[in-house]
C-alpha cells in the first residue's frame, strides 16, 4: 500500500472546509459541513468531543478498524474548527515540527501557565 502525501490530502480537505464557511456561500442545506459551520462553533465543538470519545472507546475496544474510522473523525471535526478561526492544518504540522525531539515534559515545561 503506498503512502498517501499526508501534506496534500491535509490541505486539499482545509481548503474544501474553507470553501464551506458561510462567508465563502457554504451552503447549510446541501452540506454537512456548511451547515455544521453556520451553526457555529458549539456545534462542531460538541462533536469533537463525540468524536474523542468514541476513539476512546474504540481504542479500549482494541478494534484497529475503528480507531481509525474515528481518528478521521475527530480530525475531520477538528479541521472544521481550525477552517471556523481561520487557521490551517499547516500551522498545526508546522507546530508539531518545532516540537520534534523535543523531550515532552520539557516542551510542557516550557508553556506559559494557564
Amino acid at each position: 500500500m503506498t503512502q498517501p502525501d499526508c501534506n496534500t490530502i491535509l490541505a486539499r480537505l482545509a481548503d474544501t472546509l474553507e470553501s464551506r464557511l458561510p462567508r465563502n456561500g457554504g451552503d447549510p442545506a446541501s452540506s454537512y459541513t456548511a451547515k455544521l459551520l453556520a451553526r457555529g462553533p458549539d456545534a462542531f465543538l460538541k462533536k469533537i468531543g463525540e468524536e474523542a470519545t468514541e476513539l476512546v472507546m474504540a481504542a479500549k475496544d482494541n478494534t484497529p478498524e475503528r480507531i481509525v474510522s474515528e481518528t478521521a473523525d475527530l480530525w475531520f471535526h477538528c479541521m472544521v474548527a481550525l477552517a471556523h478561526y481561520g487557521l490551517r492544518p499547516e500551522q498545526v504540522l508546522a507546530e508539531l515540527a518545532r516540537r520534534e525531539g523535543t523531550s515532552g515534559l520539557a516542551e510542557k515545561a516550557s508553556r506559559p501557565e494557564q
